[in-house]
């Protein structure tokens, strides 16, 4: 089919807004104490709904790279590579300018002048995170897609990061080599990094979008590349809709079978997780094409529409929110006791609304956590809407 004529899929759109809204509520909770099991990630080995919000983006990712690689008849060459290096440098230093924002200390030791309190923020800056894997595999997996160019080849070389990446976990990880003390991802990226430079959120330094899982991440933008190329070359897009049932539940099915062996694991980014997560994005692009862009039911998905055409930029201003709410717009007030002594306590804007707001209605409760993180992603999906009806879209 030529490129020109393929069919135009709202369904990306919104899967990748939807897939936005989703990393905007789970990363925003009033209070981390109180989350709903299904908004949490698994301890370890498992998929909870929350596992699957990241690599729904990565899918989406290769999905949409497949329609704007057409244009690259040739594969890779010198300007194809010059425009998928640029994006992916782009995209991992706004995702490490987001890591060091505010860019200053919030909370100083009073006991350090103010060049050695800078001097220990800077060296607890995190290297790694979302938007770094994103760029990472975003790179990685275009490097391949243009490389490789037919489906067959890009099948195969998405089989080849898949076994590369547990067959180098066993081999450097010995009996060992799936847990979180023993697999080889955290020594890596200690290694490289430094301990203050990584995620200490599983109690030692380990950073779930480090930098081994790139190998397998770039395999769910592969997955993602192929299912775009699948329903840019069909031309009915009800045809399109029934191979992407049957190709998602063969993922399911087949990430369950391999969890067997190989245990679904979001911080390793497992190969049965590649397939697991891929199948369940497979079925849920399916289900929006059908009910989107065959049903033309758009408009009742349009906030997420709103999204998916900004996700860079909503992503970034939740988390320049976040902090600056947390962070930056602090005040101190003292707290009359009943034996009438004062109390000092330090409010943040975020803190002040849970509190005042979301706990006053639902006490501080699943619920009222969850009130705030859906009020966070009110607010960003209102700012995509503005751009959608102004026609702003801003890309990298």
């Amino acid at each position: 089919m030529n490129p020109t004529s393929s069919p135009r899929y709202v369904a990306l759109d919104v899967l990748r807004g939807m897939t936005v809204a989703g990393m905007i509520l789970v990363n925003n909770p009033g209070s981390w104490g109180k989350i709903f099991p299904p908004l949490r990630h698994a301890a370890w080995d498992g998929c909870t709904p929350t596992d699957l919000v990241f690599p729904f983006f990565l899918f989406v990712v290769g999905a949409a790279m497949a329609f704007s690689f057409a244009k690259y008849q040739e594969g890779l060459n010198a300007q194809s590579l010059k425009k998928l290096a640029r994006r992916s440098l782009l995209i991992f230093l706004v995702g490490l300018g987001l890591n060091a924002f505010p860019f200053y200390p919030t909370s100083p030791n009073p006991d350090l002048s103010f060049g050695e309190n800078y001097l220990n923020y800077l060296g607890h800056i995190r290297y790694l995170g979302v938007l770094q894997r994103i760029a990472l595999c975003y790179f990685v997996g275009g490097l391949l897609a243009l490389w490789l160019k037919t489906r067959k080849k890009i099948l195969y070389g998405m089989s080849a990061l898949m076994v590369l990446h547990p067959l180098l976990l066993r081999i450097f990880g010995g009996a060992d080599w799936c847990t979180l003390e023993g697999n080889i991802a955290g020594p890596i990226d200690l290694a490289l990094f430094g301990d203050g430079h990584i995620y200490h959120g599983y109690g030692i330094p380990f950073d779930p979008e480090g930098l081994f899982g790139v190998i397998s991440g770039s395999s769910t933008v592969l997955l993602g590349y192929l299912m775009g190329n699948l329903i840019r070359s069909t031309g009915d897009k009800m045809e399109a809709v029934s191979k992407l049932y049957t190709i998602g539940l063969l993922c399911l099915g087949a990430g369950s079978v391999l969890n067997i062996w190989v245990p679904i694991n979001k911080p390793l980014w497992s190969s049965s997780y590649v397939l697991y997560a891929g199948g369940w994005a497979i079925v849920m692009l399916a289900f929006f094409i059908y009910w989107i862009d065959i049903r033309g039911k758009e408009r009742f998905f349009t906030p997420f529409k709103a999204l998916g055409m900004n996700p860079l930029f909503a992503f970034v201003m939740a988390g320049v929110f976040a902090k600056t709410f947390s962070r930056i717009i602090r005040w101190t007030v003292m707290i009359p006791q009943e034996d009438g002594t004062l109390v000092e306590k330090t409010w943040s804007l975020s803190s002040w609304f849970y509190q005042n707001c979301c706990v006053s209605l639902f006490g501080h409760t699943e619920m009222g956590s969850l009130m705030y993180a859906l009020v966070y992603v009110a607010i960003f999906t209102t700012m995509a809407m503005v751009l959608y009806r102004k026609k702003i879209v801003i890309k990298l």
